[in-house]
């Protein structure tokens, strides 16, 4: 039977997640020894200009849901509105580091996550360029590299962003829902950066929901895992890594009793480059998925 292999991303949106969930996570991995990719937001938190989506369907039964003020902290839903946001990498470069270093792959999700998750849609070339080079030189400076990756934030990507990965030479990208890896085509054109999408159901797109109880969600996600094929999980330094965090841990340990291997990102990338020209190319569209609210990239089924 063909080896079932779980590949965890961890988005980290904030910086209380950033102080907070990521060191919880970092010593939850150690536990279990498992590898993980995280991809830092890396300059200033203004999630509380985040209310702007009230206007988004689906916006408010996300919010009753997942109880948005204790996830993230009444503090951080003021910043960047009563209060200038944190700068992330500045505050927390050892933080940040500290994942690298106890062995995880580390990459971009944003320079800022709001103005990337909800204004991606309206920028121009030269607003997108300069959005994602203010990352990577932030990355370089806290890490003293060029980042590798990245997954944008609320997996909002377009041609434009798609173009501005091609161009900084990322090994690959995950900006997308979907099923396998695939090289993505956004109006038109092909692009080189090689796309591994999260394939399993968020913890914050269930929780809450009749349908998934609590209780049931761990065996619901290991039922989800597909031997042999691409599982990739993406996971919250502000959920998996503070308020669910027994939940998560008793996720991983229930995994591990099944065989399933943890394996970076970054590794799986290789391994389909290996063989590049079996990699198909699939249409990077704009799409729902069921308990997130707008729209996101989403790759279209064959």
């Amino acid at each position: 039977m063909p080896e079932t292999r779980l590949a965890i991303k961890v988005d980290v949106d904030t910086d209380r997640g950033t102080r907070v969930g990521v060191p919880r996570l970092l010593d939850l991995f150690d536990e279990f020894g498992i590898k993980a990719t995280f991809l830092f937001s890396l300059g200033p938190d203004n999630t509380g200009r985040a209310i702007r989506r009230i206007f988004r369907p689906g916006f408010f039964q996300k919010v009753a849901r997942t109880s948005v003020v204790s996830t993230y902290g009444l503090r951080t839903l003021l910043n960047g509105v009563l209060w200038p946001g944190p700068h992330i990498g500045r505050r927390n470069g050892a933080i940040l580091r500290a994942a690298r270093d106890r062995g995880h792959e580390v990459g971009i999700h944003c320079y800022d996550h709001i103005r990337w998750q909800d204004g991606l849609a309206r920028m121009s070339r030269a607003e997108v360029y300069a959005e994602f080079d203010k990352a990577r030189r932030e990355f370089e400076r806290v890490f003293g590299g060029s980042a590798q990756t990245a997954g944008a934030a609320g997996w909002q990507a377009n041609a434009l962003s798609l173009a501005a990965y091609d161009d900084a030479g990322l090994l690959y990208a995950s900006d997308t829902r979907g099923t396998h890896a695939f090289f993505p085509r956004a109006n038109g054109t092909v692009f080189k950066t090689l796309q591994i999408p999260t394939t399993l159901p968020t913890l914050d797109e269930l929780l809450g929901r009749p349908e998934h109880p609590e209780e049931r969600l761990v065996e619901q996600y290991l039922s989800w895992l597909r031997p042999g094929q691409l599982n990739v999980l993406t996971a919250h330094a502000e959920i998996e890594g503070m308020i669910k965090i027994d939940l998560f841990h008793a996720l991983l340990a229930q995994a591990q009793k099944r065989d399933v291997r943890f394996v970076r990102l970054d590794d799986l990338a290789r391994e389909h480059l290996r063989e590049r020209d079996r990699i198909p190319v699939g249409e990077l569209i704009q799409g729902e998925v069921d308990g997130r609210s707008g729209t996101l990239a989403v790759q279209k089924a064959a």
